[in-house]
């Protein structure tokens, strides 16, 4: 795991953020800089020990996408510290036919895995195109291979799960199948949201 702080300003409340695939923490730069945030991604593996959190009034945790399975698999076994858990636009199985991507369109992107295969990518997650940017293939590739492989997270008991009406990646019938015991709410827009959310606050209300 990759972590690092988008806000380290010393605020009274922190969010931690398990972000997705391959984008890193641009989809979150333009949310309010009014609590410390720090960001983790890379799932090759999810053993990583974060910054201690115990010092804040209150910490939230918001997880998107790869996230969200990544965070169940990290967290498990540990305190639970957070407020409010919050599971954006992802799943705890999140290769699976039922209640993810499934396994046969996975393995294309896994095979497939080039710079233009990226490019359409993020066209699909955004829901627009994007400048041209480049990722590490080898790097990226293995942690795909990684996420598949750890197979479905243990539930952390997330308190609030959205799904994307317009989602390219995880499709709104496989959230409504993989969160068919939750309060599902739903907006409309893409796989990356985050026009739709003005405030942190917006998450979890």
């Amino acid at each position: 795991m990759n972590g690092r702080w988008l806000h380290h300003n010393a605020k009274s409340e922190a969010v931690l953020v398990f972000g997705g695939w391959a984008v890193g923490p641009a989809p979150f730069a333009a949310l309010p800089a009014d609590r410390d945030v720090f960001f983790v991604d890379d799932y090759r593996c999810v053993e990583a020990e974060l910054p201690a959190l115990d010092g804040y009034g209150a910490v939230d945790l918001v997880a998107w996408s790869f996230g969200v399975a990544a965070f169940g698999h990290w967290n498990a076994g540990r305190p639970d510290v957070f407020r409010h858990k919050v599971a954006l636009c992802g799943s705890l199985s999140p290769v699976d036919r039922r209640l993810g991507i499934a396994p046969r369109v996975y393995a294309r992107t896994v095979q497939g895995l080039t710079q233009e295969s990226y490019q359409q990518f993020q066209h699909r997650v955004f829901g627009r195109s994007l400048p041209e940017a480049h990722i590490d293939l080898d790097a990226r590739r293995d942690e795909l291979i990684a996420v598949e492989a750890r197979g479905p997270a243990p539930d952390p008991g997330f308190d609030r799960v959205w799904a994307a009406e317009q989602d390219q990646i995880f499709a709104l019938a496989a959230m409504e199948a993989a969160w068919a015991d939750r309060d599902l709410k739903t907006f409309d827009g893409p796989h990356a949201p985050f026009g739709h959310f003005t405030s942190w606050e917006a998450f979890w209300v």
